[in-house]
C-alpha cells in the first residue's frame, strides 16, 4: 500500500486536507441556489464518501509492498479495531448532517468557524493525549487562537443576525453541537489504526488507514438511514423527491462526498509521520478555508452593521497565527 515516509510530504497531505475539508461545502451552495434541499443533498455526499473510500482501498490500498493489502487486512482486523472505525463514521455523521443544517441557517462563514473550530479543540487535544507528538507549548497556543477566532466569528454573525431581523441562535446551536460531536470522531478512528502501519504484519487486529476509512465510510452510509431519514419527515422531503432529481445536482452532492473522502485519506494516511493531533489540527484550517469562501465569494456578511469587518478580521488573524503555530509544533 502507498505509505508516507516524509514529513514534508505529510505536511502536503495536511493542508490538501485543510483546502478539501475548507471547500466541499461549495458544491451544497450550488445545489442550495437551485431549492435542492439540504437533506437530498446529503444522500449524495454519502454515496460519494463511501465511493472513493473502495476506490482508494483497491487502488493505493492494495498496491505495493508496505503494509497489509486492503482485503489480507479486512480479514486479519479484530472486532474491536472494525467497531471503532464503524462508530466514528456513525458519529461524524450525525455531526456533519448537523453541520450541514447549520451552514443552511447560517452559511460558511459562520458554521464552519464555530462548529469545525470547536471540533479542532476537542479533537487535537483528544488525539495529543492518545499519541503525544509535537510541541505541547505550539500545539496549546495555537488551540487558543482558534477558540479566540471561534468567539469573533460568533460575535460578528450575532451582530449580523440583529441587522437582518433574524435569530442568530439556531445557526450557531447547530455548529456548537456539530463540533462538541465532531470533535470525537477522529480520536475513534486513530484509534482503530495501528501507528505502524508502514510494517508488515502491523500490531495484531488493527487496521491500516485504508481498511479504517472504508469501514467509517459503512458507518457513515449506514447511519445515513436513519439520521437523515428523520431529517427527511422533519422536511417533508420523500425519497420520490431524490430519485426525480437531476443529475446535476445528484452529481454535486456526490462531488462533495469525494472531496471531503479525499480530504480525510489523506489527512490519515500523513497522521504516521507528522502525528494524529497535528495532523488534524492542520487539516481542521479547513475553517478559514471555508471562511474565505463564505466572506468573499457568497458574501455572506453583506448588509452588517458598521464594526463587523474588524470582528472578522481578528477571526481571520486568530486562524492564521493558530494555524502557523500549530504547523510548527511538528517541525
Amino acid at each position: 500500500m502507498f505509505v508516507v515516509h516524509n514529513s514534508g510530504i505529510a505536511i502536503l497531505f495536511c493542508v490538501i486536507t485543510m483546502l478539501g475539508w475548507g471547500s466541499w461545502a461549495n458544491t451544497q451552495k450550488l445545489s442550495g441556489k437551485d431549492r435542492w434541499p439540504f437533506e437530498l443533498f446529503y444522500w449524495d455526499f454519502a454515496i460519494g464518501v463511501l465511493a472513493f473510500s473502495l476506490v482508494f482501498a483497491f487502488t493505493l490500498g492494495s498496491a505495493g509492498a508496505a503494509g497489509a493489502p486492503f482485503l489480507e487486512n479486512l480479514r486479519a482486523m479484530s472486532g474491536g479495531a472494525a467497531a471503532r472505525a464503524v462508530a466514528s463514521g456513525v458519529l461524524f455523521n450525525l455531526a456533519n448532517i448537523l453541520l450541514v443544517v447549520a451552514i443552511d441557517a447560517a452559511g460558511m462563514a459562520v458554521a464552519f468557524p464555530v462548529g469545525i473550530g470547536l471540533a479542532l479543540v476537542i479533537g487535537t487535544l483528544q488525539s495529543y493525549i492518545l499519541s503525544p507528538k509535537g510541541n505541547v507549548a505550539l500545539l496549546a497556543a495555537g488551540v487558543v487562537l482558534i477558540l479566540f477566532a471561534m468567539t469573533m466569528s460568533a460575535l460578528a454573525y450575532r451582530r449580523l443576525g440583529q441587522a437582518k431581523e433574524t435569530d442568530p441562535a439556531r445557526g450557531l446551536a447547530f455548529s456548537m453541537v456539530a463540533g462538541c460531536l465532531m470533535g470525537f470522531f477522529y480520536p475513534q478512528l486513530s484509534a482503530a489504526i495501528s501507528q505502524d502501519f508502514a510494517a508488515q504484519p502491523i500490531r495484531p487486529g488493527l487496521l491500516t488507514p485504508y481498511a479504517a476509512l472504508v469501514l467509517f465510510s459503512a458507518g457513515l452510509f449506514a447511519s445515513n438511514f436513519i439520521f437523515n431519514t428523520i431529517f427527511m419527515r422533519a422536511g417533508k422531503v420523500t425519497y420520490s423527491d431524490y430519485f426525480r432529481g437531476p443529475a446535476r445536482l445528484h452529481s454535486l452532492g456526490f462531488l462533495g462526498g469525494c472531496i471531503w473522502m479525499l480530504a480525510l485519506s489523506l489527512n490519515v494516511i500523513a497522521a504516521g509521520v507528522a502525528g494524529p493531533a497535528i495532523s488534524y489540527a492542520l487539516g481542521q484550517g479547513a475553517t478559514l478555508v471555508a471562511a474565505i469562501w463564505g466572506v468573499v465569494i457568497w458574501r455572506e456578511f453583506v448588509g452588517a452593521p458598521r464594526g463587523t469587518g474588524n470582528l472578522i478580521g481578528l477571526m481571520f488573524f486568530g486562524y492564521v497565527i493558530g494555524l502557523i503555530l500549530i504547523g510548527a509544533a511538528s517541525l
